[in-house]
């Protein structure tokens, strides 16, 4: 388990990239989602969200060699929660698969769906509830959220990551 935890920093660091042209799909699989606007109670509970979840997730034409996804969930508007800060977990695939759906994730709370695991969690709990995902939080700043998306293989020792898309979550 140390091994998985070791190489999943370094991972999340960006240590171990090697980034092939693969045509790795990500799309949003929640209609209220639609890339431009946070769906209204979708957003952090502190500014009235209700029962506040990332989006579900379509993902297709994932590389063959890939037994791992990592979702980096940010705000490219506030540099403290850019890059992963609004939370970071995986999920693990069992076996090699073209296509997966990605069920949501709930906010405020480190109970996450199986399958999944945590890698960091959001980084302002004093901000808001803590937990694995906040939130788009910014009181409707008209700040820009999106989730990275990363294809993993990951061998027990050693991390290659495969490819990556950044979807953009839309704007609160």
């Amino acid at each position: 388990m140390k091994a998985v935890k070791t190489g999943l920093l370094a991972l999340s660091l960006g240590l171990a990239t090697s980034l092939s042209a693969q045509a790795f799909t990500v799309e949003l699989g929640d209609p209220a989602w639609d890339g431009q606007k946070i769906p209204t109670g979708m957003q952090c509970q502190k500014f009235g969200g209700e029962q506040p979840r990332s989006p579900a997730l379509m993902l297709s034409d994932i590389p063959a060699d890939t037994n791992l996804i990592m979702f980096e969930y940010s705000d490219r508007s506030f540099a403290p929660m850019d890059n992963g800060g609004h939370g970071r977990f995986g999920f693990a695939l069992n076996e090699p698969v073209e296509k997966v759906w990605v069920e949501h994730v709930p906010g405020h709370s480190f109970e996450l769906p199986k399958g999944f695991f945590l890698i960091e969690p959001h980084r302002n709990p004093s901000w808001d509830i803590a937990g694995a995902y906040m939130p788009p939080c910014s009181g409707g700043r008209n700040n820009e959220y999106y989730v990275t998306v990363t294809a993993v293989k990951f061998d027990g020792e050693s991390m290659e990551k495969l490819a990556t898309q950044v979807l953009e979550l839309g704007r609160y």
